[in-house]
């Protein structure tokens, strides 16, 4: 490589991480609705919610869905989401009753149904928390390509890592986009109710 175009090489490496990055970055932000995503988001289920009732994706059809994963022993961030989503969807109205909101467990081990249930009695009565065998859960967490970790702590408990997104699901059960809940709770409603 001559002196004249290594710093041709390098201008256009550096534009090319530019433009990936803003690509992803417009993605995240939901900017780039339409834009295909690099693998596949969603797939078929089966899991139970807090009131011992069986949910699958085919609950998703006809209803745009909001997906968050997370686990009832979490300190901040899942119950700060669980409030923000309870906040959009008191700002539909009665079109909140026309959206699936699905709080999933990424923590079978303590998230039973009577957990789940007892947790979520603080939020918006239409969020439903679904649980699962491991295997089940870990069949979901795949194929959102949701990464969820134990991590131990000193006194012997643990605690998870987990993906902090808002997945939004078409009425055909087909991820959109995350979902932006870092802004008025009407806003994000009136985004939402798009999809009805």
């Amino acid at each position: 490589m001559d002196r004249t175009t290594r710093p041709l090489v390098i201008i256009a490496a550096f534009a090319g991480s530019l433009v990936v990055g803003l690509v992803l970055m417009l993605w995240a932000l939901g900017g780039l609705r339409h834009v295909a995503t690099p693998s596949a988001i969603g797939g078929p289920f089966q899991l139970t919610d807090q009131a011992g009732q069986t949910v699958t994706e085919k609950n998703m059809q006809g209803h745009p869905t909001l997906i968050f994963f997370g686990f009832t022993h979490c300190p901040d961030v899942c119950p700060t989401t669980l409030f923000e989503i309870s906040e959009v969807l008191k700002a539909m109205g009665k079109d909140a009753d026309r959206v699936n909101a699905y709080y999933i467990s990424v923590d079978p081990e303590r998230d039973t149904a009577a957990a789940m249930k007892e947790y979520l009695s603080s939020f918006d009565p239409r969020l439903k928390g679904l649980t699962g065998d491991p295997d089940q859960i870990a069949k979901v967490l795949s194929e959102y390509r949701v990464y969820a970790r134990k991590v131990p702590l000193k006194d012997g408990d643990y605690t998870m890592d987990h993906t902090a997104l808002i997945y939004l699901m078409d009425r055909d059960g087909r991820f959109v986009s995350p979902f932006n809940l870092n802004r008025k709770p009407e806003e994000a409603a009136a985004d939402l109710q798009h999809y009805l």
